[in-house]
């Protein structure tokens, strides 16, 4: 079943691509420990979305780049398989912390496997497909996360200060979600497939991009100016800055060598653009905490 086919398209590292969500719910939690931390995160980082990337690529058979992996092999029989029981470990695992919990890995589960099976197939529905997948990679993956970190049910949902960032979330994976079809354009159009990168068009998918990328960034800085405090607010568009700078210089690049909106870049773009969110998000999670500070103070 794990062959090394299907451990590749697992794509496992891609789901450092996906944290950001999961450490901006953790910086929100007042009731985490660390035992619902680990159990969280491995359930929805190392299960839940490897599953999701394998049952994808099963149905999707591709041939060429895909997220997270440059040269695909063919797949195989067991990466189904494989797929389908890492969901229910995750599951699994999701239950010790509650049962909603669990419950929401499931429904992420099954949306996930919506995106590419041949009975719905969201890949051939532009605007649908992009809207629910920023739905459930933002708003949704937030809440799940918010709920395997602190365990509050429901009411814990139905507050402003975390239905707000659920929200932010969304618009921020709505922005940076078509910059991962980019490169797909032939590959999606060969089977059928319309994502909202083909209906947007190479500039168009970058002016997207970029008119979300200001939305987000905009929503951000309020939320933490009024939330937090203009520290956070500041600080997150300057750890934002160098993503920033490589977008615009690749859609510079892309104005005269059309070619150049590849998977080198869009990999690169989404590795700079995970790694300035997560070290933020870290950051704010631990200052916020008081973590920072009872590590200095000796604790």
């Amino acid at each position: 079943m794990f062959s090394l086919s299907t451990l590749l398209h697992l794509r496992i590292p891609f789901s450092y691509f996906l944290m950001p969500v999961y450490f901006f719910a953790l910086g929100n939690s007042p009731n985490f420990n660390e035992s619902r931390i680990v159990i969280s995160f491995l359930a929805i980082h190392l299960l839940l979305y490897p599953a999701s990337n394998g049952y994808n690529s099963y149905f999707d058979k591709d041939d060429k780049s895909i997220g997270g992996l440059k040269d695909p092999p063919p797949v195989r029989q067991g990466l189904y398989f494989a797929a389908l029981l890492m969901d229910v470990m995750a599951v699994l695992l999701g239950l010790q912390v509650s049962i909603l919990f669990a419950t929401m890995l499931f429904i992420y589960g099954m949306a996930s496997k919506a995106y590419s099976h041949p009975s719905v197939r969201l890949k051939k529905h532009p605007v649908g497909g992009w809207l629910v997948t920023g739905f459930f990679q933002g708003f949704f993956a937030f809440l799940m996360g918010y709920e395997g970190i602190n365990s509050l049910g429901l009411n814990g949902f139905l507050k402003p200060n975390i239905l707000i960032p659920a929200a932010l979330s969304s618009v921020m994976l709505m922005g940076s979600y078509p910059m991962t079809q980019i490169y797909q354009h032939e590959e999606d159009e060969r089977h059928g497939d319309k994502t909202i990168s083909m209906v947007m068009g190479v500039r168009g998918t970058f002016l997207l991009t970029a008119v979300l990328f200001v939305l987000a960034s905009s929503g951000f800085f309020v939320f933490f100016e009024i939330c937090f405090n203009t520290k956070y607010a500041i600080l997150f568009l300057a750890f934002l800055s160098p993503a920033l700078v490589y977008f615009l210089v690749w859609f510079w690049k892309v104005n005269s060598d059309g070619s150049l909106a590849n998977y080198g870049w869009a990999m690169w773009l989404n590795f700079i653009s995970a790694t300035c969110l997560n070290g933020f998000f870290i950051y704010f999670f631990l200052d916020h905490s008081q973590v920072l500070q009872a590590v200095e103070g000796g604790y």
